[in-house]
């Protein structure tokens, strides 16, 4: 099996991918596939994430932090923006097209030999798992894909459990309430594992309380009690953070990440670290290791004159972040254009990107089979009282004219959703180049 063969298996086997739908959530298809194959996601540690939001970006930090620490880290993360492959790397190297190759077709074996039929996310999963154990990792830091309790990464024994935050969403899987959406993502906690969460309210904190006491999971580690970022400072390029966890306190850091809650997924990283070791880390090490992070397509700037920003948000809450980021830290002095498209409702989304603010609103079809068609964006955008909407076939397109249209001190935006980002940096990684 070559790449393109094991891209076309995993599109056949794709099917949330494409309807955004699960029938019946279940993590036995995977657990008789890595039986099979035997158990690889238990020949290494793990620390294992999930999140409303801050996965992907808690997920990096915790990936660096190990690496400085002298491990080799498998890092396994959910979507990819332009290849696959980024979602499995080892000490930051994405894996390559034959060895993703080679873990697709060891899988098709599986279902050859058990009848059992993955789905594409399972597939992937049971892929990075194998292949992290092929690689000799010491500790993969593994994300959710899908809240926590069903999902395919739900299999790991983990040393260390994190839950960033939680908002509404996926309820058409854990709702209706914000509760019921963490009562989901709390099915992470295994027994003996530390726990790690940015969570604060109260009666939500009694449910991974009561969760890891019913599973014996190891201490709870909550923000705002055994750690907090005590302060986080806009930094040219980044933030300037001082943070405390149960073990020490760290000044002077750097961050290259954008946006103050950027400071609170440090601090959560910073924490988990701490307990998968039991100690607490060389401040230089640290510095070090914030220092190489990297996130791309979240509040990324790909361009100066204009500015280009991308950012990958793909729920309201994500969308908010953007937009607070974006006009108070950025503060264009020119013009505010945004590139917009989504994947589910575009109402609430706009409101929360407050696209009404924006001076030019360029609205295009995401490249995926579940996205919402340009027409209902550009419905959406008028709706709320957008003034100057353009409708683009694609978002190359969309690109193109924001950019074209745009003069040095203005800002370009371009946000909604990941697959929208994928495809923009894909398509301006040329034309900036």
């Amino acid at each position: 099996m070559d790449y393109v063969a094991a891209l076309a298996y995993l599109d056949d086997h794709a099917s949330y991918e494409k309807t955004g739908r699960i029938d019946s959530p279940s993590i036995e298809p995977i657990t008789r596939i890595l039986d099979v194959m035997g158990d690889p996601q238990h020949t290494y540690r793990v620390i294992h994430v999930t999140g409303t939001n801050g996965k992907g970006s808690t997920s990096q930090i915790i990936s660096r932090l190990l690496m400085a620490c002298g491990l080799r880290v498998g890092t396994y993360t959910s979507p990819h923006l332009e290849r696959v492959n980024e979602r499995i790397a080892v000490n930051g190297e994405p894996i390559s097209d034959d060895d993703f190759a080679d873990m697709i077709r060891a899988i098709t074996e599986v279902e050859g030999l058990t009848g059992v039929r993955p789905g594409y996310f399972d597939a992937i999963t049971a892929a990075g798992f194998r292949w992290f154990a092929d690689c000799a990792v010491d500790v993969a830091v593994v994300e959710v894909g899908l809240l926590g309790r069903w999902d395919a990464t739900n299999v790991v024994r983990p040393d260390v459990c994190v839950i960033t935050n939680v908002g509404l969403e996926h309820t058409e899987f854990a709702g209706p309430t914000v509760a019921h959406v963490l009562a989901e993502k709390a099915g992470i906690l295994k027994p003996d594992a530390a726990v790690v969460t940015g969570v604060t309210d109260p009666s939500l904190l009694a449910i991974i309380e009561q969760e890891a006491a019913a599973v014996g999971a190891g201490p709870v580690h909550i923000a705002g009690q055994s750690f907090e970022c005590v302060s986080n400072e806009l930094a040219l390029g980044g933030r300037g953070l001082t943070l405390r966890t149960p073990a020490a306190a760290y000044a002077d850091l750097f961050l290259p990440l954008h946006g103050d809650h950027q400071g609170d997924n440090a601090a959560v990283a910073l924490t988990a670290v701490e307990a998968f070791f039991n100690k607490a880390l060389d401040h230089d090490l640290v510095v070090e290791a914030f220092a190489d992070v990297r996130m791309p397509g979240r509040f990324e700037v790909l361009g100066y004159q204009p500015l280009v920003i991308v950012d990958g948000a793909h729920n309201t809450h994500g969308a908010d972040r953007c937009a607070e980021v974006f006009f108070r830290d950025f503060d264009p002095a020119g013009q505010r254009i945004l590139v917009v498209g989504f994947l589910r409702d575009p109402g609430p989304m706009l409101a929360a990107l407050r696209a009404d603010e924006f001076d030019r609103v360029y609205c295009c079809t995401a490249p995926s089979p579940r996205a919402m068609p340009v027409d209902r964006v550009v419905e959406a955008a008028k709706a709320m009282g957008c003034t100057d909407v353009l409708r683009s076939d694609s978002v190359a397109q969309a690109c193109n004219r924001a950019l074209d249209g745009a003069a040095a001190e203005d800002a370009v935006l371009i946000a909604g959703s990941l697959y929208v980002v994928g495809a923009a940096r894909a398509h301006l990684a040329r034309r900036l180049r």
